[in-house]
Protein backbone atom coordinates (compact mmCIF):
# COMPACT_ATOMS: atom_id res chain seq x y z
CA UNK A 1 0.00 0.00 0.00
CA UNK A 2 1.71 3.76 -1.06
CA UNK A 3 1.58 6.30 1.68
CA UNK A 4 -0.98 8.02 0.25
CA UNK A 5 -3.38 5.14 0.67
CA UNK A 6 -1.80 4.76 4.33
CA UNK A 7 -2.79 8.53 4.92
CA UNK A 8 -6.50 8.34 4.31
CA UNK A 9 -6.78 4.78 6.02
CA UNK A 10 -5.01 6.68 8.97
CA UNK A 11 -7.68 9.89 8.28
CA UNK A 12 -10.78 7.40 8.37
CA UNK A 13 -9.29 5.88 11.76
CA UNK A 14 -9.13 9.25 13.14
CA UNK A 15 -12.60 10.43 11.93
CA UNK A 16 -14.46 7.06 13.64
CA UNK A 17 -12.25 8.04 17.07
CA UNK A 18 -10.21 4.91 16.19
CA UNK A 19 -7.08 6.85 17.44
CA UNK A 20 -4.22 3.84 17.68
CA UNK A 21 -4.52 2.91 14.42
CA UNK A 22 -4.74 6.40 12.98
CA UNK A 23 -1.91 6.58 14.68
CA UNK A 24 0.36 4.17 13.73
CA UNK A 25 -0.95 4.57 10.32
CA UNK A 26 0.32 8.08 10.22
CA UNK A 27 3.80 7.48 11.82
CA UNK A 28 3.94 4.42 8.99
CA UNK A 29 3.41 7.40 6.43
CA UNK A 30 5.97 9.78 8.43
CA UNK A 31 8.62 6.78 8.54
CA UNK A 32 8.54 6.87 4.95
CA UNK A 33 8.28 10.62 4.77
CA UNK A 34 9.10 12.48 7.70
CA UNK A 35 8.01 15.63 5.60
CA UNK A 36 4.38 14.17 4.60
CA UNK A 37 2.87 17.90 6.46
CA UNK A 38 -1.06 16.34 6.57
CA UNK A 39 0.09 13.40 8.32
CA UNK A 40 2.41 15.47 10.78
CA UNK A 41 -0.70 17.53 11.23
CA UNK A 42 -2.94 14.42 11.56
CA UNK A 43 -0.75 12.70 13.95
CA UNK A 44 -0.75 16.29 16.13
CA UNK A 45 -4.18 15.89 16.30
CA UNK A 46 -4.50 12.34 17.83
CA UNK A 47 -2.27 13.36 20.10
CA UNK A 48 -5.01 15.53 21.19
CA UNK A 49 -7.56 13.37 21.43
CA UNK A 50 -5.53 10.79 23.18
CA UNK A 51 -5.15 13.91 26.06
CA UNK A 52 -1.30 14.62 24.88
CA UNK A 53 -1.72 18.38 24.98
CA UNK A 54 2.43 19.09 25.34
CA UNK A 55 2.68 16.68 22.56
CA UNK A 56 -0.13 18.01 20.14
CA UNK A 57 1.47 22.11 20.65
CA UNK A 58 4.81 20.77 19.46
CA UNK A 59 3.64 18.54 16.37
CA UNK A 60 1.38 21.35 15.52
CA UNK A 61 4.56 24.29 15.86
CA UNK A 62 6.72 22.17 14.15
CA UNK A 63 3.99 21.73 10.95
CA UNK A 64 3.18 25.33 11.28
CA UNK A 65 7.07 26.11 11.32
CA UNK A 66 7.56 23.83 8.25
CA UNK A 67 4.74 24.66 6.48
CA UNK A 68 4.22 28.59 6.94
CA UNK A 69 0.72 28.12 4.94
CA UNK A 70 -0.74 25.29 6.04
CA UNK A 71 -3.44 26.99 7.30
CA UNK A 72 -5.74 23.84 8.58
CA UNK A 73 -2.75 22.92 10.91
CA UNK A 74 -2.24 26.59 11.62
CA UNK A 75 -6.10 26.84 13.10
CA UNK A 76 -5.80 23.60 15.10
CA UNK A 77 -2.44 25.09 16.82
CA UNK A 78 -4.02 28.36 17.35
CA UNK A 79 -7.02 26.60 19.02
CA UNK A 80 -4.85 24.11 20.47
CA UNK A 81 -2.75 27.13 22.27
CA UNK A 82 -6.16 28.97 23.25
CA UNK A 83 -7.53 25.72 24.80
CA UNK A 84 -3.74 25.63 26.98
CA UNK A 85 -4.35 29.20 27.88
CA UNK A 86 -1.49 30.84 25.71
CA UNK A 87 -4.32 33.47 24.50
CA UNK A 88 -1.51 35.50 22.28
CA UNK A 89 0.05 33.11 20.37
CA UNK A 90 -3.09 31.81 19.62
CA UNK A 91 -4.64 34.73 18.70
CA UNK A 92 -1.67 35.61 16.47
CA UNK A 93 -2.23 32.35 14.97
CA UNK A 94 -5.66 33.02 14.07
CA UNK A 95 -4.69 36.60 12.23
CA UNK A 96 -2.41 34.47 10.53
CA UNK A 97 -5.17 32.06 9.34
CA UNK A 98 -6.93 34.90 8.30
CA UNK A 99 -4.28 36.85 6.52
CA UNK A 100 -3.63 33.39 4.50
CA UNK A 101 -8.12 32.58 4.04
CA UNK A 102 -9.74 36.06 5.10
CA UNK A 103 -12.98 33.84 4.62
CA UNK A 104 -11.85 31.13 7.13
CA UNK A 105 -15.47 30.74 8.85
CA UNK A 106 -13.95 29.20 12.51
CA UNK A 107 -10.95 31.64 12.71
CA UNK A 108 -13.30 34.89 12.36
CA UNK A 109 -15.65 33.09 15.04
CA UNK A 110 -12.74 32.73 17.49
CA UNK A 111 -10.99 35.84 16.67
CA UNK A 112 -13.55 37.78 18.25
CA UNK A 113 -11.55 36.42 21.70
CA UNK A 114 -8.70 38.21 20.82
CA UNK A 115 -8.24 41.50 22.11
Amino acid sequence: MDTEAIYQQGFAHRCEGRYREARTAFETVLAANPSHANAQWQLGLVQGFEGDFDGSLDTLAKVVAGNPSHVAARYDLAMTEMMLGMVDEACANFREVLRLDPTHEQAQRQIKYCG
